[in-house]
C-alpha cells in the first residue's frame, strides 16, 4: 500500500518459505495469491501467471470445485494477463469460462448458503463482464463491449446501488463504448449521470469521468461546454496528483482548439 513493492516482495518470499516449512496449505495459497497480485501490479506478467497457477493447483488439490469463486477470480486474473500479452485465444477462453461458469452458478442460487455469497457471486460476474468489455473495447468491438457493460452496470446498481464508486465507473465506461460507436446522445446521457454522481460522492476518479464527458461533448460539437468541463477535469486531476491524466487532458484541450478552428473555418466557407 505504501508503494514499497520490492520490500513487499522480499517479505512475501519469506512468508512463502515459512508457509512451506510448516506445511500450512491455507498460508501457502494466500501467500502465492498475494505474490501473484504483486507481480501483476509490477508488470511481471509471466511470474504472475506462474504464481496464480500454483495457487490454483493447491486449491484444486484440496478438493475445491472449479466453480468456486476463488478459482474463478484467479482465472479472471489469468485471462487479464493473457489479454495483456496479446494471447487472444487464451484470454477469450478465460473470459468465457468465468462468465459461463458464474451464470450457471447463479442459475442455481438455491445451492448458495447465504445471501452474502449470492451477492458476491453476482459481483464477480459483474467484474468478469467488466474485464471482458475492456478487452473487447481495446479490440474495436464496441457493440459487444456495450452489451457486457450494460449487464455489469445492472448488477452493480442492483447489488451495490447507483452511488457506489464501481457503479459510477461502469456508467462512465458504458458511455465510452457508446461514444466509440458514434451514439453520442446515449453516451452523453450516461456520462452526464456518471459525472453528476461523481461530483456528489467526491469520487476519486471524478476527473476521469469529467474528461470523458468533455470528450463526448466535443464529439457532439458543443465546443464551449466541452472546454469548461475539460478545465474542471484538469483542475481536479492536478489536485489529485494524477500526472498522466493532467497530460492527457491538456492534449485533449489542444485537440478541442483544433476542432473548434476547423469548425469555424468550415462555417465561414459555407457562408
Amino acid at each position: 500500500m505504501k508503494g514499497e513493492l520490492q520490500e513487499a516482495e522480499r517479505i512475501l518470499h519469506e512468508a512463502a518459505r515459512l508457509s512451506h516449512q510448516s506445511d500450512n496449505k491455507a498460508a501457502i495459497i494466500y501467500t502465492y495469491d498475494t505474490m501473484a497480485n504483486l507481480a501483476f501490479l509490477r508488470g511481471q506478467l509471466e511470474e504472475a501467471e506462474k504464481l496464480f497457477k500454483a495457487a490454483m493447483s493447491f486449491l484444486l488439490a484440496g478438493d475445491m470445485k472449479q466453480d468456486d469463486n476463488a478459482i474463478i477470480e484467479m482465472s479472471l486474473k489469468l485471462a487479464s494477463i493473457y489479454a495483456a500479452q496479446d494471447q487472444d485465444k487464451l484470454a477469450l477462453a478465460g473470459y468465457e469460462f468465468c462468465i459461463l461458469t458464474l451464470e450457471e452458478k447463479i442459475d442455481k442460487q438455491q445451492d448458495m448458503p447465504t445471501e452474502e455469497e449470492r451477492a458476491n457471486t453476482r459481483l464477480l460476474l459483474g467484474l468478469s463482464l467488466d474485464s471482458y468489455a475492456r478487452y473487447l473495447l481495446a479490440h474495436s468491438q464496441a457493440a459487444l463491449a456495450q452489451k457486457m457493460y450494460e449487464r455489469a452496470l445492472q448488477i452493480s446498481v442492483e447489488v451495490q446501488g447507483e452511488k457506489h464508486p464501481q457503479t459510477v465507473v461502469l456508467m462512465n465506461d458504458l458511455a465510452t463504448a457508446l461514444d466509440a460507436q458514434g451514439h453520442y446522445d446515449d453516451a452523453y446521457a450516461h456520462v452526464s449521470r456518471a459525472s453528476e454522481l461523481a461530483r456528489q460522492t467526491e469520487h476519486p476518479e471524478a476527473h476521469v469521468v469529467l474528461n470523458n464527458l468533455a470528450g463526448i461533448l466535443m464529439h457532439k460539437e458543443d465546443f464551449s461546454q466541452a472546454k469548461e468541463v475539460y478545465k474542471e477535469a484538469l483542475k481536479r486531476a492536478e489536485e489529485s496528483g494524477d500526472g498522466a491524466s493532467v497530460r492527457h487532458i491538456r492534449e485533449e484541450l489542444a485537440e478541442l482548439a483544433k476542432r473548434r478552428r476547423r469548425s469555424q473555418v468550415a462555417g465561414g466557407e459555407e457562408r
